[in-house]
């Protein structure tokens, strides 16, 4: 299917009408509701935002942000709280087949080597890991961790850069 100019301008048209994707590859016919997306975006058309109107009053939209601003903080501090934290009990090495319930699933070392094992401390409700690792598996939202330089390789890998 190529855009002709008649296209391209219908489309241009009913798009700022704010017409649907569908509805718009319905109107000119012969194209599917991606094309239309896809040709729009190309043209950078502008995105379509709409909000959606609540039938009740306003408290609704205020209730809804402040329960937002809540759940961010509390997050936030929970890793805080974590972060501050530096006495973690001592590993308690287990095998899968000892892990239960309340046991630290974090793995340790390549499943391939004699040495592999879970932490086995004490996890946190409700996770799978204990304090010292949800620090790793569970990064606070919009913080990425900077690309740091590790001098260290870990030592399977080591091991098959010496046997290649």
């Amino acid at each position: 299917m190529s855009w002709t100019e008649e296209k391209v301008s219908k489309l241009k048209e009913l798009w700022g009408k704010g017409n649907t994707a569908s509805q718009i590859a319905e109107i000119i016919g012969g194209i599917s509701r991606n094309a239309v997306i896809g040709k729009a975006h190309r043209l950078n058309l502008s995105a379509k935002i709409k909000t959606r109107t609540a039938t009740s009053s306003q408290n609704f939209d205020s209730t809804r942000i402040e329960k937002n601003t809540q759940s961010k903080r509390g997050r936030k501090s929970k890793f805080k709280s974590l972060i501050i934290e530096k006495d973690f009990e001592p590993e308690n090495p287990k095998q899968l087949e000892e892990l239960d319930e309340n046991s630290c699933k974090w793995p340790i070392g390549h499943p391939d080597e004699k040495t592999f094992y879970f932490c086995g401390r004490s996890s946190l409700k409700d996770f799978s890991y204990c304090k010292l690792h949800l620090l790793y598996a569970y990064q606070p939202k919009g913080k990425k961790d900077d690309v740091t330089e590790k001098e260290e390789v870990p030592e399977f890998i080591e091991k098959k850069i010496q046997s290649a």
